[in-house]
């Protein structure tokens, strides 16, 4: 398959002078590529570039095959549909008047939209929920529903490929699956593609095919979700130097309690990471374990506990590993235990419980 929109050695940038350079992006129809990077390292630079409002310090875009500075404005405007994080200048409009803006590259010169233009309004509005406040002042609505209303514009222009600037800033959880679920359903049955930046990165990591990795000189990476999001990169991308992020699951957590380990936590099945927080929150240090490797509660706590003492998943707890919990737990003062019953496979922790009440251990459940 010929990819739908790519760049050759593309700089983008302000008056003449480079921002990010050497570009080279390829993207196929129906793909979702998203940008990510730190604030200020110009996603929405390059945004800008593709849609054509900054013009290209260097190298060539094609969408399509065709080389975009060629293509005219009325040309373009049929095939691309942008969202950018402009505040779209309104005066006396509803928001039905807004959506309606996005047919006039199919109108003429008048700007008379037929009963079909209104059709594709209506259905546009529909399909990101906004019908309801069709005749709502723009100026007078949520941010939220601005951000909606906006994408309703751009999709009854019915383009081949959007361009959106974090379109999910302003939209609270539901709206945020709600709109990118839209973005997936619309590249599925009209074959959109979409390019554009998010900060979510655990969203940017399940909605997108290609990731776009940019940290204010160049494009660090280019790839599949797969590719991009390995241990330690993200870290590196962001210049994390505070708290954590764990790439294979998306979680973020702060950074862990500082002293000599208090308590020791018996947890396992995800039964345990409330229990990490909290300690986190209070500022208390602990020790966790006998975890297995792929054990919901481990990406937690290897983000927060001062060890974590683990077993190799699907494998019996070794000898080696339950001496080295007892030791572990004898050091600490008291003991959390986050389990009501215990699996066939956690004989091992179930016995350092009774460890626990056999060194007379101050014990606390939390199940």
């Amino acid at each position: 398959m010929e990819y739908y929109f790519s760049t050759k050695k593309m700089s983008v940038g302000y008056h003449k002078r480079p921002l990010i350079q050497n570009m080279d992006i390829s993207v196929k129809k129906g793909e979702i590529l998203t940008l990510i990077g730190p604030n200020g390292a110009g996603k929405s630079t390059v945004l800008k570039s593709i849609a054509r409002q900054l013009k290209l310090i260097d190298g060539v875009m094609y969408l399509n095959n065709q080389d975009m500075v060629q293509m005219s404005g009325a040309e373009l405007s049929q095939k691309m549909a942008v969202v950018l994080t402009d505040k779209l200048r309104t005066e006396m409009m509803t928001c039905e008047d807004v959506v309606a803006t996005g047919r006039y590259p199919y109108t003429g010169r008048f700007g008379i939209l037929s009963k079909a233009d209104y059709k594709v309004v209506e259905e546009a509005m529909e399909l990101v929920h906004v019908a309801e406040i069709k005749n709502e002042d723009f100026t007078r609505i949520s941010d939220g529903q601005r951000q909606r209303v906006m994408l309703a514009r751009a999709i009854c222009q019915e383009p081949e490929i959007i361009i959106l600037d974090e379109p999910t800033s302003y939209l609270d959880v539901k709206y945020k699956l709600e709109f990118l679920s839209v973005l997936q359903e619309m590249r599925r049955k009209k074959h959109l593609t979409v390019i554009m930046s998010l900060h979510e990165l655990e969203l940017a990591a399940r909605v997108s095919d290609k990731i776009l990795c940019i940290n204010g000189e160049y494009a660090e990476r280019f790839g599949k979700p797969e590719e991009i999001f390995v241990p330690g990169y993200i870290a590196k991308l962001f210049s994390i130097t505070s708290g954590s992020f764990d790439e294979e699951n998306g979680s973020m957590e702060l950074s862990a309690a500082d002293g000599p380990a208090a308590v020791f936590v018996i947890a396992g099945g995800g039964r345990g990471k409330t229990t990490y927080r909290r300690l986190q929150r209070e500022g208390i240090s602990f020790i966790t374990g006998i975890l297995f490797e792929n054990d919901l509660d481990y990406p937690v706590a290897k983000a927060l506990a001062a060890e974590v003492i683990t077993a190799e998943a699907f494998e019996p707890i070794t000898d080696m590993v339950f001496k080295k919990a007892k030791q572990r737990m004898d050091s600490c003062e008291r003991v959390i235990c986050c389990r009501k019953t215990f699996g066939s496979f956690e004989a091992a922790n179930q016995e350092l419980l009774a460890f626990a009440r056999q060194r007379g251990k101050i014990i606390e459940t939390e199940a």
